[in-house]
């Protein structure tokens, strides 16, 4: 439960993110549109023409009486439809990032810089070699996706248990893909390979979980997975740091710890000195220093003259 609540966590991390940077959020606006256009048409094409593929595809039913020719072929000019709809959810993060490569990869980029004081992993890898890497494993993906698709789809007609909990579990599949595909972004240029993650990802379903289902069920909402695109990057970019291990941005190289052993934190010029007492320790300043003692310890050059006994 810890990590369903983590997961949705990082959701709204990176939702928060995108809002803070207008820039990167209009530009990372831009694949979900293209995409969005190209499932509509190819929906719209499915409504228009679907039910005269049915009849074409179905030539047996031609003699058969009515209405069971028109109930016949209009179940199955639904269930086209449904299943046109579950794979148009399935693939369209799939197909975003694809499109998107160079947007997403830029968010994702700007994301690690901020959070990581200026630094960000990078791949060394052409662009079209990413394009090539990132199309392989989506399609990878897609067809995992399509298998567990078509596989929920016939366990659907499961009376009672195909309109109740295979619902919930095709949600819960749906949305672990997302993830998937998701942190693709960061990962690759991170040079993770796919069993890479997805050994991770299985290590942490829940997380997996907590962050992709409930883009999935917003997904279901006509234009809102444009919307949430940009702040999903985001999103994943902040997990695959925290399941990387990679803290937020480092401490200035200044700064230390004192321990049971005597430190001098760096400062201006040069200067060299001995401090007296075990564990003594001596502040940086503008000034050089002497002194004498055991476990005396300083860095950095100083400035001026000064004494310790």
């Amino acid at each position: 439960m810890r990590d369903l609540g983590a997961g949705f966590g990082y959701l709204m991390k990176g939702q928060r993110w995108v809002a803070q940077h207008g820039k990167q959020y209009g530009w990372g606006l831009l694949p979900g549109l293209i995409t969005l256009v190209l499932y509509a048409a190819a929906l719209v094409c499915l409504g228009v023409w679907g039910g005269d593929f049915i009849s074409w595809s179905t030539p047996f039913a031609d003699d058969w009486t009515s209405p069971w020719q028109g109930v016949f072929r209009g179940f199955l000019t639904a269930v086209l439809f449904a299943l046109a709809l579950l794979l148009a959810v399935l693939t369209f993060t799939a197909v975003t990032l694809l499109i998107g490569q160079p947007f997403y990869e830029s968010l994702s980029e700007e994301v690690d810089r901020a959070e990581s004081g200026g630094h960000a992993p990078e791949s060394g890898l052409s662009l079209m070699r990413e394009l090539w890497i990132s199309a392989r494993d989506s399609l990878r993906l897609l067809m995992r996706a399509v298998l567990w698709g078509i596989l929920l789809f016939a366990l659907g007609f499961i009376p009672f248990v195909g309109q109740t909990v295979i619902p919930v579990i095709g949600f819960f599949v749906t949305g672990y893909f997302l993830t998937e595909e998701l942190t693709s972004v960061a990962w690759q240029r991170r040079n993770r390979e796919v069993r890479e993650r997805l050994a991770v990802l299985r290590s942490r379903r829940g997380l997996a979980w907590g962050f992709g289902t409930p883009l999935a069920l917003a997904f279901l909402v006509p234009f809102v997975a444009v919307f949430l695109m940009p702040g999903a990057v985001a999103g994943a970019t902040l997990m695959v740091r925290e399941l990387e291990g990679e803290s937020g941005a480092p401490e200035p190289a200044h700064a230390q710890t004192p321990g049971p052993e005597a430190q001098w934190p760096a400062a201006y010029g040069q200067g060299q000195g001995q401090a007296q007492g075990q564990g003594a320790q001596w502040p940086g300043a503008h000034g050089q220093g002497q002194g004498q003692g055991q476990n005396a310890q300083w860095s950095g050059p100083q400035h001026g003259q000064g004494w310790t006994n």
